[in-house]
């Protein structure tokens, strides 16, 4: 089974200002990808991502997803935060997110700045802030969690079987 943590990072959701919208989507389809969800958890903009992030990889979660921070806005410093975290960046996850957005006829999704990576053994990824850009992020990253999650506890890559 894997253990999933969704995040949503919104200064104003977290002051409760407005109701988080984009990370009961997020749980929802992480379980809906076979995980067991803890969250959201809703933290503000800035260093509190940072703390978050840190405390989920200490718990041993296998992945962890967040949304928002990842626009333009000065105050969208998610990427940054997590850079902080990883030990090394997975760059084709958020690169192929970001390609299925603009396929899907989305042209802002080229404007996320989101970014994939380990930390441990935890695989942590950014998404847009919004319920869409959640629900075309994840219909990539539920094709490739598995997988992911496999490698980053030392699984090898799937082989065929010679004699077929």
């Amino acid at each position: 089974m894997i253990r999933a943590l969704a995040i949503t990072i919104s200064t104003r959701a977290a002051a409760g200002v407005y109701p988080d919208r984009s990370g009961p989507v997020l749980a929802d389809l992480l379980r809906e990808a076979g995980c067991t969800v803890d969250g959201p958890v809703v933290v503000p903009d800035g260093a509190a991502v940072e703390l978050a992030l840190r405390d989920a990889v200490a718990a041993g979660y296998d992945v962890v997803v967040t949304t928002g921070g990842t626009g333009l806005n000065p105050n969208d410093v998610t990427p940054e935060m997590t850079r902080l975290v990883l030990d090394r960046e997975v760059p084709g996850i958020a690169e192929a997110i970001r390609a299925a957005g603009i396929a899907a006829g989305v042209p802002a999704a080229a404007l996320s700045r989101g970014i994939a990576g380990q930390a441990n053994r935890t695989i942590i990824l950014n998404l847009p802030g919004s319920t869409g850009g959640v629900r075309d992020g994840m219909a990539v990253l539920g094709l490739l969690l598995e997988h992911a999650v496999d490698q980053a506890r030392g699984g090898d890559h799937p082989r065929p079987n010679p004699a077929q």
